[in-house]
């Protein structure tokens, strides 16, 4: 049985193998990151540090493309998908973190939640066709991690993303929070 604490979050299990332990890391780290971004309107969303640019609403934009460009992109060698496919990348390399001020408090979380749920579904669809030492099928000379290191990785662009996350909401409205 998962334990949610006060927060939402699912608590990693404590006695588990070594896929439910790091898939339980990874989920705890998307809902602190959804709990860092909760109930923020635009303002909050796009609310930055000086001299940084980064907002909470750049960072979900942001963690919406890297889902979806390890999870489907790298493991499977699928082409990106909507709103990814249609960017000059070469104009703007950092388009989701300059768009997301267009976007609605609702269009973010939507994004978001819809790579979380999409990359989730795909880890299960490789999972059923081999385990953690499968290889990406989007290998690179010198660049070909497998599962176990994509997951690994995932959980370190949230951790990473998630000191940023708590700096920010703290900098809108004084919440904190680990």
């Amino acid at each position: 049985m998962t334990m949610i604490d006060e927060h939402g979050r699912p608590r990693p299990p404590e006695e588990a193998g070594e896929l439910e332990t790091i898939l339980g890391f990874l989920d705890f780290h998307r809902a602190t990151f959804e709990w860092k971004c909760s109930g923020l309107d635009s303002a909050g969303l796009n609310h930055t540090i000086p001299p940084s640019t980064m907002s909470l609403g750049g960072m979900m934009k942001h963690l919406a493309l890297v889902e979806e460009h390890w999870f489907s992109r790298r493991l499977f060698g699928r082409d990106r998908s909507s709103p990814w496919d249609v960017v000059d990348w070469d104009a703007d390399p950092d388009w989701e973190w300059h768009s997301a001020t267009d976007d609605s408090p609702e269009k973010l979380r939507a994004l978001w939640q819809r790579f979380v749920e999409q990359s989730r579904a795909n880890v299960a669809e490789a999972l059923s066709d081999g385990d953690l030492d499968q290889q990406v099928r989007d290998s690179r000379p010198g660049d070909s991690p497998n599962l176990r290191w994509v997951i690994g990785h995932m959980i370190e662009e949230y951790a990473r993303h998630n000191g940023h996350a708590d700096l920010l909401r703290e900098s809108v409205d004084g919440k904190t929070g680990e």
